[in-house]
């Protein structure tokens, strides 16, 4: 039921005042309810209305309707200026107000009732008023009466329905402020007031409170105020304001809500503006108007109708609806959506896929899991989508994702069910094969490359799906063997399998053979491989590079496993820079393992003077030879060229100007007086080993020691005086 109420300036009222107050009400009003309802009651005309109105001008000043909630009960209240009162001084109005329960407005907007059969223009005789027991609304502002109006309208009005209708969910949304209304007809305010409320949900609607005209804008507690223009030239203008009686100018963008709501009222789509209410109900509050729930609505409306180029935030959107909601969404909403999946992108895709497929929508979440699926966002996506055994599809959407560089194999192959990995990987070939480059190289991670070798390559039963193309298994090999030493040789097999040149072949070795081989692996490799490293470059210079390494050890050159590899070469590689290398140390081999000095001589003869593996071979020749005795090494100077015999000599005195030092090295400097002694004594001389002599032995205690030394050997002791007097003398 209704109450009603009864306001204006009167003689004589119930009590036995006269002036403003309640004239006349239903019987029951709940207690405290016209305290409530008095603060509504005020008019004040327009500034520009006449002062002292006749009677037949009194229908040309602004009629206001009020709808408010006053203790949780809706409060509709209606003002008429009814010119003077029982005195004769003007200012006086009456109201006729309406209380209702909450219930009573069930399927009606307040608005609805702004020309209702319910209203009077004057109080009448008594002070009692009936129940109201049905809230009829008033047929000419229903929604095709409303449309017909707008569609008479210029184009432009469309997009101020859409401006208002955002600024009103933004301020329903914010909880505070207004929007303002102005237009000389107030009637044409009204029906603007009842459009917005047909373009909002039910419970939006409810919580819009309105008036239809004000002479205080700026205070008034009202969301959406109407007003006249001669009242708003003189307000504070601190709220949103929309003048009705000028054109629509530039203004900015507005909500997706705003613009569906637009949309529908052009096209007199009553059945759009109810599924878009129905769909906003999935995230609203009751009590609460939150506009990016209703901006998510009408994106996911839009879906429902097809609509393509829906852009990315609005689907993101409609996907979180559906998420947030999915069990609660109507089941219209599954069949609609049938023509919005070509345009989906994966995330909304993704998610009407899985809310359809519990909501038992087969058809619908069958074409989204293959819309999301050609586009998952990479490989793990791509696994956790692929089902019911679609090998085909996985396979295009793994190609597609490797093709766009998604390097999440290893992960993918982990989730992705047994009996599929073969075509995850058989889509990640073929996808690499069609990326270039850097694509390939950002997906075949260390890991990924790992995985493939043990799929295709490393199983103990051969896999036969089928043959990764050369371009992708050059690069798998490649990083396998570059970081795995004993794979190598296996890895250098199979590469040497696939249809590439030897132009294409030599940088996949060179990235394989990046580190040197020890010389047990280059054996094994030129053993396994003996034409593959006379044809190709990068196999044949590794022996070489190998050398080279070992070399930097000295003693490694005369290992076992050095010289077999020498002489494999020999066989394998012959007349190249490899045998000449082999030659190097084969001949550091025989200088020190030479039993006689002149054998020793020859083989240090035979090592070239340049080159980095010569230079390291003699080094480390002179190194091992200074461990033999005096007398073998002086008859080793005594043989070999003099170019050897001065190297030898730089060698073991360490250069010119370098003294022997007495104590753990004394012994050494001795030795190697003696050998230049005896050399001496042989008849040949070495200048630069003889400078040496003479200043290790030029101290006063050096040459008593040495003197000692050769006490019993009157041929070296006999020399030692020779050289030393040569050294006063000069």
């Amino acid at each position: 039921m209704a109450w009603q109420l009864h306001y204006t300036s009167a003689r004589r009222g119930p009590t036995g005042r006269s002036g403003f107050q309640f004239v006349a009400e239903t019987p029951g009003l709940p207690d405290g309810m016209r305290a409530r309802v008095t603060p509504h009651l005020s008019y004040r005309p327009p500034p520009e209305a006449p002062l002292s109105p006749a009677d037949d001008e009194l229908d040309q000043f602004p009629v206001s309707l009020l709808y408010d909630r006053v203790d949780g009960r809706p409060l509709l209240l209606r003002c008429r200026y009814l010119g003077r009162d029982y005195s004769g001084r003007y200012g006086n109005f009456f109201a006729h107000a309406v209380v209702a329960e909450p219930d009573e407005l069930e399927g009606v907007r307040p608005a609805e009732l702004w020309h209702a059969a319910l209203w009077t223009d004057a109080p009448e005789e008594g002070t009692e008023l009936p129940e109201v027991d049905d809230l009829v609304p008033d047929e000419g502002l229903d929604p095709e009466a409303l449309a017909a109006w707008l569609s008479d309208e210029p184009e432009d009005e469309y997009e101020r329905l859409a401006r208002i209708v955002d600024a009103v969910v933004n301020v329903l949304g914010r909880g505070h402020g207004r929007v303002v209304l102005v237009a000389s007809d107030v009637e044409v305010i009204a029906r603007w007031i009842a459009v917005v409320s047909y373009s909002l949900p039910v419970a939006a609607a409810s919580a819009l409170s309105f008036v239809t005209y004000s002479a205080d804008p700026d205070g008034a507690p009202q969301r959406l105020v109407g007003t006249t223009p001669d009242v708003w030239a003189s307000a504070q203008r601190t709220s949103p304001a929309f003048l009705l009686d000028r054109p629509v100018a530039d203004g900015q963008e507005v909500g997706r809500f705003a613009r569906t709501v637009a949309t529908c009222w052009r096209d007199a789509d009553f059945a759009g503006l109810d599924a878009l209410a129905e769909l906003a109900l999935l995230g609203s509050s009751p009590d609460t108007v939150d506009p990016s729930v209703l901006d998510r609505a009408a994106g996911l409306l839009a879906l429902c109708r097809g609509e393509h180029g829906v852009p990315e935030d609005e689907e993101a959107g409609a996907a979180d609806l559906l998420t947030r909601h999915g069990t609660a969404i109507p089941d219209w909403v599954w069949g609609d959506l049938v023509q919005g999946v070509p345009s989906m992108g994966y995330e909304l895709a993704l998610a009407v896929h899985r809310w359809a497929d519990a909501a038992g929508a087969s058809e619908v979440a069958g074409q989204c899991a293959a819309r999301a699926l050609s586009q998952a966002p990479d490989l793990t996506s791509v696994v956790r989508l692929a089902g019911n055994g679609a090998d085909a599809d996985l396979v295009a959407a793994a190609s597609g994702r490797a093709r766009t560089g998604a390097s999440d194999l290893p992960k993918a192959f982990v989730e992705c069910p047994a009996d599929q990995r073969a075509a995850l990987l058989e889509g990640v070939l073929n996808g690499l094969e069609a990326a270039d480059a850097s694509t390939r190289r950002a997906v075949l991670t260390d890991a990924a490359c790992d995985l493939l070798y043990d799929e295709l390559y490393a199983s103990a039963e051969p896999r036969g799906w089928f043959s990764p193309p050369d371009v992708v298994a050059a690069e798998v090999l490649a990083s396998v063997g570059r970081r795995v030493p004993e794979r190598r040789v296996a890895v250098t097999g199979r590469i040497l399998g696939l249809g590439l040149s030897v132009a294409e072949l030599d940088p996949v070795w060179s990235v394989v053979w990046e580190e040197p081989p020890d010389p047990v692996v280059c054996l094994e490799l030129l053993a396994a491989f003996p034409d593959a490293c006379a044809e190709h470059p990068a196999l044949g210079v590794l022996p070489s590079r190998t050398f080279v390494k070992v070399a930097a050890g000295y003693g490694g050159l005369a290992e076992a496993s050095t010289l077999r590899l020498a002489e494999r070469v020999r066989t394998v590689l012959p007349g190249g820079a490899a045998d000449a290398d082999a030659a190097i140390v084969r001949a550091h081999a025989d200088a020190v393992t030479a039993e006689k000095p002149a054998a020793a001589a020859r083989a240090l003869d035979a090592l070239p003077r340049a080159g980095r593996l010569a230079a390291r071979a003699f080094d480390s020749a002179a190194e091992r030879l200074e461990r033999r005795d005096p007398a073998f090494r002086a008859e080793l100077l005594a043989a070999a060229s003099p170019t050897a015999r001065a190297r030898l000599g730089v060698c073991w005195t360490g250069g010119p100007g370098a003294r022997r030092r007495r104590g753990g090295d004394g012994e050494r400097r001795d030795e190697l007086v003696e050998v230049a002694l005896r050399l001496r004594a042989r008849g040949v001389r070495e200048p630069a080993l003889e400078e040496w002599v003479r200043g290790a032995a030029s101290g006063f205690l050096a040459a008593r020691h040495l003197e000692s030394r050769f006490g019993s050997e009157p041929e070296l002791r006999g020399a030692l005086k020779a050289l030393l007097d040569e050294a006063r003398r000069g």
